[in-house]
């Protein structure tokens, strides 16, 4: 059932992710596929179409593609044809699209996908297939013209369909979260949406609860963020059920979101397959995917997200919860690791990763944290240790780390004068003193105010400069106020 405010009404959801493939060149040129650059300087007779020329495939775009199939457990076509979709639209050179009709590289297959409640939903893939991107056209202002940059035609892209089986739009960005992690960790694609590496279409219907036919499906086109997605589905789920609910029939069309209003409107009707004359492309060879071509690329899989995460809760022992944040990003997944070899305190290791390291990485916006792994095991075995608190540790020592990463914790924690007082003789005089110096206060607790400990332990730590052993003092000053 839908987990959106559908009331009698169940949703059914598919998505098309069009994902840009992290070539050098592109699908059928050798003209450069990187983002940016000026308007019109990544073109060549291939890229706009000119007469006589002619297409030839880029084979790392081919193992991109199996590489992807491959860690969604698909099945991976050793035949492969390409076919020409036909229609025309300012930014396509040619006035068909080569892509993969009747032969995709990868058939079927599924992705694991973990939901905000912390369960988990296996979404199923219909097709993976590879095709060449359009170019970008661009609308300046008030203008009446449409600039054309063609930059982007040709690029690589996969287009990853899954079957209808997403309930809501919670499910359905949990899933783009999920390839995108999975693109990232493959090094295929930056799945970077801001910049269109990332692109989506949703297919939308609803249908009466415990229904069997399907609802008229829509199409929202050009979803470029996770939030877009998420919105754009709720308010076209909750459009279609106000029109069933008025007797009102839905008609299958492509809609967009307008993110300002919140708002699907309608853009056309929706084609259909033989609206595309879909036809074998005469200047492309079949591909054959060999057994050791296979097996090749396979061999350059790495450890997927998902098997990550059961690995880190079972030889860390850190919760599901934490080991899904250390695996975010195959970059923190590595530190942290690195950091393990250099410390047993597996936990402590993921909670200053999840803390502190998170925290100044958000800060300074780096995707990286500049301390090297041994260093930061270093500070966790001080407080480990409580030669260090850990607020001191994460406030004070880990910034002048930062600024000076050679340096020891040690060396630093002993130069600003943290190290922790374990000392029973300096911290009991520190302890009666504060006692003396409020004795109302014992007194409401002798009443039974135990909250007021906290007040009392601030008053020692300010008084030893947070040099105290907090376990220790805690203990010390309990005793003390139990025998006034």
């Amino acid at each position: 059932m839908s987990r959106n405010p559908t009331g009698p009404y169940t949703a059914v959801i598919g998505l098309e992710v069009h994902i840009q493939l992290a070539t050098n060149s592109k699908l059928f040129a050798a003209d450069s596929a990187a983002f940016g650059g000026e308007p019109n300087t990544h073109i060549s007779v291939v890229t706009l179409a000119h007469p006589g020329t002619l297409p030839k495939l880029n084979r790392t775009a081919i193992e991109f593609a199996v590489k992807m199939g491959l860690a969604c457990g698909c099945e991976i076509s050793r035949e492969n044809f390409f076919d020409r979709k036909n229609y025309f639209y300012p930014d396509l050179p040619k006035g068909y699209q080569i892509t993969q009709h009747r032969t995709p590289v990868c058939k079927g297959g599924a992705l694991p996908v973990r939901l905000a409640d912390a369960t988990t939903r296996i979404i199923r893939l219909n097709r993976i297939h590879l095709e060449e991107d359009a170019g970008k056209s661009i609308h300046e202002g008030a203008q009446s013209v449409t600039l054309l940059d063609f930059n982007r035609a040709g690029v690589p892209l996969l287009e990853m369909v899954t079957e209808p089986v997403i309930q809501s739009a919670e499910e359905a960005g949990a899933f783009l979260t999920e390839v995108r992690k999975l693109v990232r960790y493959l090094k295929i694609s930056d799945g970077n949406m801001e910049e269109g590496s990332l692109r989506c279409d949703a297919n939308v219907s609803v249908m009466p609860l415990g229904s069997a036919r399907l609802g008229k499906k829509v199409e929202i086109k050009n979803l470029n963020s996770i939030k877009f997605v998420q919105q754009a589905i709720t308010s076209e789920i909750r459009r279609q059920v106000t029109f069933l609910e008025a007797g009102v029939s839905i008609k299958s069309e492509t809609r967009q979101y307008d993110p300002t209003s919140g708002k699907t409107a309608a853009m056309r009707t929706k084609e259909e397959l033989n609206d595309y004359r879909y036809f074998p492309e005469p200047d492309l060879s079949p591909v054959s995917i060999t057994e050791n071509w296979l097996s090749s690329i396979k061999s350059t899989l790495p450890e997927l997200p998902w098997q990550r995460v059961e690995r880190f809760t079972n030889h860390y022992g850190v919760p599901v919860s934490a080991a899904v944040v250390l695996t975010e990003t195959k970059e923190t997944a590595d530190y942290y690791e690195e950091v393990c070899t250099h410390t047993g305190a597996f936990k402590a290791a993921s909670n200053w990763l999840m803390g502190p390291v998170k925290a100044y990485q958000n800060e300074n916006r780096e995707a990286a944290f500049p301390l090297p792994a041994s260093v930061l095991a270093g500070l966790i075995e001080l407080v480990e240790a409580n030669q260090v608190n850990f607020t001191v540790a994460a406030q004070r020592i880990l910034p002048e780390l930062i600024k000076n990463p050679l340096r020891s914790p040690l060396d630093v924690a002993q130069q600003l004068n943290v190290i922790q007082e374990t000392d029973t003789g300096k911290i009991l005089p520190v302890i009666e003193s504060v006692l003396t110096d409020y004795p109302a206060k014992v007194t409401e607790y002798k009443k039974g105010k135990k909250g007021i400990m906290a007040m009392f332990m601030g008053e020692v730590m300010k008084r030893t400069q947070g040099k105290a052993d907090p376990k220790m003092a805690t203990e010390l000053l309990r005793k003390q106020l139990e025998n006034k």
